[in-house]
């Protein structure tokens, strides 16, 4: 699927918020259990803009919305020893999965953080999330590490198996 990679914009939290809430009542993918607000996902982008971190979304002809995925990164601990280390979320539209728009939306994460001069980008993602391992582990991360049943969502214990990158710098 072509998409074109770009900053999201305001008009673009309805679906930001729409891809977000697929996630948090259908996956594991983010182990939130109630829906968020539109507000909340608005004060999210802001804080997100003003720290200079990108929100990016993949805009496609999917249909009537055309945002069809969207990722970003943050501070990965809130200790300045951890300055240069990022980590990142990545969410797709399910009818946009296993068309590239993941492996898209990390390469522009990869070269926006590189830019920044951000030294390591860490993925922590669900252990169990077979297609999101093969995703990062195609990308160039490493394991890093699991940290078995941490998070509880759909009656069960979730794994969190961290993955990174070394970007330089």
């Amino acid at each position: 699927m072509n998409a074109i990679i770009r900053d999201a914009l305001a008009a673009d939290l309805p679906d930001i918020l729409r891809i977000t809430n697929d996630a948090i009542l259908n996956t594991t993918a983010v182990w939130h259990v109630t829906p968020a607000t539109l507000e909340a996902r608005t004060q999210w982008w802001q804080e997100r803009v003003a720290r200079g971190f990108p929100v990016l979304v993949a805009e496609t002809a999917l249909g009537p919305a055309t945002v069809a995925g969207f990722a970003s990164y943050g501070d990965f601990r809130p200790f300045a020893g951890y300055a240069a280390t990022v980590e990142h979320s990545i969410y797709v539209d399910p009818s946009a999965q296993g068309q590239g728009i993941g492996r898209t939306l990390l390469a522009a994460l990869i070269d926006r953080a590189t830019q920044d001069g951000h030294h390591v980008m860490v993925g922590g993602i669900e252990a169990g999330n077979a297609a999101s391992v093969a995703l990062h582990r195609k990308a160039g991360f490493v394991e890093a590490g699991v940290l078995r049943e941490v998070g509880r969502k759909f009656d069960r214990w979730l794994d969190l198996q961290f993955m990174q990158k070394i970007l330089g710098a």
